[in-house]
């Protein structure tokens, strides 16, 4: 027997909001949850993004909200994007019943937050750093804090937050209700759970579950300097509502979203470039249909949450096959189907496969449109616009213009081709550029020993020739000695950092590369060799990516101890 929400007897006002939102069926995640939080027990929801998770916490509390004017529940996030995400939903859910929700995050002055806090808030949804920071003013006070919602908390121990996780958790009630949500879980995350949470239950939807039927995927196999090349030639052969397009790097986004604005199809960025309120901007843009493309990193696009994006694109497919999940978990929602296209190049194949594995789905090879193919699809287009009109029949003045025309002796057929023609003029703007026909090599390696490269790698990407595999590892102690701290990098338009933590600092690179990869917001994957010594590290970054780096010196920590990033 199907569930519907109508089961679970939740206040009438929030059944009436989500009658209003179209929502009658839960989705598996929402199922499992809603009614153990409902029932005032400590849960842990193993979920991935897309699966519906924000209204499986969001509803109980809601349900069991009380106007008091003094925060009662409080919902932890890893990112300000997701913090926005989820204050905005819980304020759509809760339209009718009053509840009065904040996001608070950094980036954004104190004032205003501090202004709505005194005024009075019901429910808190925030990042560690600036709850913190907020209760160390004393502008917080988290003693009637019932329920408590650790969200993405596996997102929020990779970005080194778990530490100030705790300490929040220190100073509300420990009569509180505790939720952990996770995609996965880690044994920090584990210990965490251990520590604070009373026999929690557990609701896991499994990794197959995620992707859903409702999504198509397929991918086309390309070089890497077609990519673009291919993806005007499927947006001008597909029915788009709104797409999704992730690209690796902030610079790699604006790139395409010029390229593709430049070949008729208008396109906008959401990197880590952009300021709070032009984020906003661009969001509402997109929502409001008033763009249909953008443009995103995987950073720029945590706690995304658009209903209605026809077709999500891996214009580079992600370096965690976890991502993957991730982005197109943003298509087929609500009962829609959805369409997720991936651009492979040859090198890449193997990656999509283990992608492939990983969600226990193969995907469809597709043939991308050909020159006729879209030709064809541009006269439809035409002939149902000439159509609409003629059954309209509102063309006196433009019949009038016939008129004289065929006066003059010209042929009526003549007339209405060279009408067509004028009418079809921006078509010749739009070039259609070739691209190289790929063929997919059958066979597998046969050496079972010899370690694969990184496929697709951002450095790979800036070469444009895909390196060796014995260049592209990081060698053991066995191999060759890895590089010391000498101040010029050892490869080719890499740039040597120096950090003041190492080995007597329980240092390890996964530390290095989330710092910096955050809070500079690159991709992981463009740093480069790392040297570890006892009092200091050394970090490879590509030289165009140094200036995002220095950046954001003064910032740069590892649980919870400041790091000292210099070049050289």
């Amino acid at each position: 027997m199907t569930v519907q929400f109508t089961d679970f007897n939740l206040q009438p006002g929030l059944t009436r909001a989500l009658t209003e939102l179209g929502y009658t069926t839960p989705t598996p995640i929402q199922a499992g949850m809603i009614p153990l939080m409902l029932t005032g027990v400590d849960v842990i929801g193993q979920a991935q993004t897309g699966t519906g998770k924000t209204a499986a916490f969001a509803l109980p509390i809601l349900h069991n909200y009380q106007p008091r004017k003094t925060p009662q529940a409080l919902v932890l996030t890893p990112t300000r994007e997701l913090a926005l995400q989820v204050a905005e939903a819980m304020q759509g859910y809760g339209r009718h019943i009053g509840a009065k929700v904040l996001a608070v995050y950094g980036g954004q002055g104190f004032s205003q937050q501090i202004m709505q806090l005194r005024r009075g808030v019901d429910i808190v949804v925030g990042t560690p750093g600036r709850l913190l920071d907020l209760l160390d003013r004393k502008i917080l006070d988290f003693s009637a804090i019932k329920t408590v919602v650790l969200d993405e908390a596996d997102e929020m121990l990779k970005m080194g937050f778990i530490d100030d996780v705790e300490a929040i958790l220190a100073k509300t009630p420990a009569t509180r209700q505790t939720a952990l949500f996770s995609a996965t879980v880690p044994a920090p995350i584990r210990r965490l759970a251990d520590k604070y949470m009373r026999a929690p239950e557990s609701v896991t939807i499994q990794r197959g579950q995620v992707t859903a039927v409702a999504i198509e995927q397929r991918y086309y196999v390309v070089r890497q300097s077609d990519k673009i090349a291919a993806l005007t030639r499927i947006l001008e052969n597909e029915d788009v509502k709104r797409a999704l397009i992730f690209a690796r790097t902030r610079i790699g986004t604006a790139e395409l979203a010029n390229a593709l604005t430049q070949q008729g199809f208008p396109a906008e960025t959401l990197n880590g470039d952009l300021t709070q309120e032009a984020r906003e901007r661009v969001l509402g843009r997109f929502r409001n249909d008033k763009i249909q493309i953008l443009v995103a990193t995987d950073v720029a696009a945590r706690g995304l949450d658009i209903d209605d994006i026809s077709h999500v694109f891996n214009h580079d497919l992600p370096s965690e096959v976890e991502v993957y999940v991730h982005r197109i978990g943003r298509t087929g929602r609500a009962s829609k189907t959805g369409i997720a296209v991936s651009l492979v190049t040859p090198a890449e194949r193997a990656h999509l496969q283990r992608i492939e594995a990983f969600t226990r789905q193969k995907f469809l090879r597709a043939t991308l449109p050909s020159v006729e193919d879209i030709m064809q699809r541009r006269n439809a287009q035409l002939i149902e616009q000439v159509s609409v009109f003629l059954k309209r029949g509102r063309f006196n003045r433009e019949r009038a213009l016939v008129d004289e025309l065929v006066a003059q002796g010209h042929d009526p057929s003549d007339v209405a081709a060279a009408a067509l023609k004028l009418a079809r003029g921006d078509d010749k703007q739009r070039t259609i550029a070739p691209v190289v026909e790929v063929e997919e090599s059958r066979a597998a390696p046969n050496n079972r020993y010899q370690r694969e490269p990184r496929r697709g790698s951002y450095r790979e990407e800036r070469r444009g020739t895909h390196a060796s595999a014995d260049s592209l590892s990081r060698p053991s102690s066995k191999s060759a000695p890895r590089h010391r701290g000498d101040k010029a990098s050892q490869e080719s338009g890499m740039v040597r950092l120096t950090l003041n933590v190492g080995k007597s600092h329980g240092i390890g690179p996964s530390d290095l590369v989330g710092t910096i990869a955050y809070h500079a917001d690159i991709p992981g994957n463009a740093i480069g060799k790392i040297h570890i010594e006892n009092q200091k590290s050394f970090v490879d970054v590509p030289g165009e990516l140094v200036p995002l780096v220095m950046k954001q010196v003064g910032k740069y920590k590892i649980r919870k101890q400041p790091v000292i990033v210099s070049l050289g």
